[in-house]
């Protein structure tokens, strides 16, 4: 059974992938990882070749800001966080449009908040704009609006660097495919960094309450702010909504055709769409 949900991910139209700050990132200088970059461009490149609909949804704008300002690690006070996001975020989309277009790709810049999505204007508007770039065949790039989001700062409820987020774009735009992209190869019985004994988990059919207590609300990454909680979160929504979602470590960015081709690399949540899914709700309950 496990083999029969790997092999349906070939078939696969719409891909959301979603990179972490830990995997952009030297660690040592919080500086851009340029020869990854290149790898991610191509691999979303060649997915996008192959007829499928790809969205990337990317962090990284404070740390990349932060770098470029001379500061030491992501600053704490809420005005210099917004300041490193602005700066980073040109840099980086600056960066992705270069990229991209080695392989002939066009690529969009789209920046959301929470408000996004639970205010029914804003959510139809977005999801609008979201069809429309990918009839184009455009490559939609996704972060947090972060420069300005400072009621999301201050009231902690952020989407949970982009974890969360990604997996409500999933569901907005009807994604059968989330991936999540991370600094560990997926889901565990325990740490496995503090846990030599932690069991690797290959496949998730149900997201139930014992899969949500293996969440842990920390993070072993100094530049990333999102940890297994909220990708466990993501994985509640993405599921519900009736998409598969894998969790996979984002070291290696040829991870990505791998998981696409079928092979066993990362965790896989099944996909269970429930018939009273409604995005709204999830949002609101779980964030």
């Amino acid at each position: 059974m496990n083999a029969d949900y790997r092999e349906r991910l070939k078939d696969k139209k719409r891909i959301v992938i979603k990179i972490g700050s830990s995997s952009l990132i030297h660690a040592e200088t919080g500086r851009l990882d340029l020869r990854k970059l290149e790898i991610l461009a191509r691999e979303l490149s060649d997915l996008h070749n192959q007829g499928k609909d790809v969205v990337l949804v990317s962090s990284g704008a404070i740390a990349v800001g932060a770098a470029a300002l001379g500061m030491k690690g992501k600053p704490e006070e809420l005005e210099k966080k917004q300041a490193c996001a602005a700066v980073g975020q040109a840099r980086l989309m600056t960066i992705y449009q270069k990229l991209f277009g080695e392989y002939n790709q066009m690529v969009a810049q789209i920046l959301m908040t929470k408000n996004t999505m639970v205010n029914n204007t804003n959510r139809r508007n977005a999801q609008n704009t979201f069809q429309q770039l990918l009839a184009e065949k455009v490559i939609p790039i996704v972060n947090e609006n972060d420069s300005v989001s400072s009621y999301e700062f201050q009231n902690l409820v952020k989407f949970g660097d982009n974890d969360t987020l990604s997996s409500v774009v999933a569901a907005l735009i009807n994604a059968d495919l989330l991936i999540l992209m991370s600094d560990i190869d997926g889901l565990f019985t325990d740490d496995p960094n503090s846990n030599p004994d932690a069991q690797f988990i290959d496949i998730v059919e149900n997201m139930d309450d014992n899969m949500r207590k293996l969440g842990k609300s920390s993070t072993g990454s100094n530049v990333g702010t999102g940890g297994m909680a909220t990708k466990l979160t993501a994985a509640i929504i993405a599921t519900a909504a009736g998409a598969d979602m894998v969790i996979a470590n984002g070291n290696d960015f040829h991870n990505i055709h791998r998981i696409v081709e079928g092979r066993s690399c990362g965790t896989l949540f099944v996909g269970n769409k429930k018939e009273e899914f409604f995005l709204i709700d999830y949002i609101e309950k779980l964030l």
